[in-house]
Formats: C-alpha cells, sequence, structure tokens
C-alpha cells in the first residue's frame, strides 16, 4: 500500500480519502477495495519515514482535514520502485504445499484437492469474465488487471492438468 499511496501523491497532494478513491477508480471494482482506516495509517508511517509530509486544512463546516504532499525522499522512493523489477516467485505456494503433504498425512487425497481447487479457479475465473465484460469497458486499467488474472488461472488450471497427469 506505501509505494501505491506515494505514486497517487507524485500526481498532486491529497487527503486519505480521495486517495481511497482514486485507487478504486482506477482499479475497479474487482480490486480489493482499500479500507480507509489501512490507508490513514500507511500515510501515517509514510510521514514519519519522511516520504511525505502532511498539513492541516481547514474547512468551514467539518473538522480539518489533513493533505499530504509527496517529498524529495517520496519521489526518490517512488522513482526506485519504478525502476525495480516485480519479483513474484510463485515457489511458496499454499495450494502446492496441500498437495505434497497429503499422503503423507492420510487426511486428502491429491486427486480430491486438485479437482477442488480446478473448481475453485473456474468459478473465480467465471467471476472475473463476467466483470471485464460489463463494468470496466471504459477502464482499461481495470481491464488489464482482470485480463492478467485470467490469464493467470488459465496457466493454473493448466499446471493443475500438469499436476493430475503426473499423479495418477
Amino acid at each position: 500500500m506505501r509505494l501505491p499511496l506515494l505514486a497517487l501523491l507524485a500526481h498532486g497532494p491529497a487527503h486519505g480519502y480521495e486517495l481511497k478513491q482514486d485507487l478504486e477508480q482506477l482499479l475497479g471494482p474487482e480490486y480489493p477495495q482499500p479500507n480507509v482506516g489501512q490507508i490513514y495509517v500507511t500515510l501515517g508511517r509514510l510521514e514519519k519515514s519522511g516520504l511525505i509530509e502532511g498539513e492541516d486544512v481547514a474547512q468551514s463546516s467539518r473538522p480539518n482535514k489533513k493533505v499530504y504532499r509527496l517529498t524529495d525522499a517520496g519521489r526518490e522512493a517512488l522513482q526506485v520502485w519504478f525502476e525495480e523489477t516485480s519479483v513474484e516467485s510463485r515457489v511458496r505456494d499454499d495450494f502446492f504445499m496441500k498437495l505434497a503433504l497429503a499422503p503423507r498425512t492420510g487426511l486428502a487425497d491429491q486427486i480430491s484437492l486438485i479437482n477442488k481447487q480446478r473448481r475453485q479457479y473456474l468459478n473465480t475465473m467465471r467471476s472475473l469474465s463476467k466483470l471485464a465484460t460489463a463494468e470496466n469497458r471504459d477502464n482499461p486499467i481495470a481491464n488489464l488487471l482482470v485480463e492478467g488474472a485470467i490469464l493467470h488461472l488459465q496457466a493454473d488450471l493448466d499446471w493443475l492438468e500438469r499436476c493430475q497427469e503426473e499423479l495418477e
């Protein structure tokens, strides 16, 4: 959450609720909606670390709001983030651990686990496909997010087939 908030603040100063709305609008409804409390906690941590600075802004009919802006250190951290590649090894996978340990426990059958996981992936894929066709026609970023998730699910389904072939 830290770096996406910094990225939003690179566009200009904002308060926590605006940042929540910006994330929701950018990523669409299928992305897990950020908790506004989590956003404010993260903003507090970013401010303590010197990556952003906050300023209280008086409002006539409401309590003051705190508007945050990116500092030079925050801009540098953001630049480093954009330059790094994302390393998301899927070697530590909860499902695979279940699959590997099932025979040792005698509590679960590997093929049953594969079939149950396959059903879950297919249900998730169906839900994402509905979202892709309905709600995000005008949001190319959300469309790319959904498309990427569907492609990952397809790869996972192919891998489940490979597991089943190997284990039968």
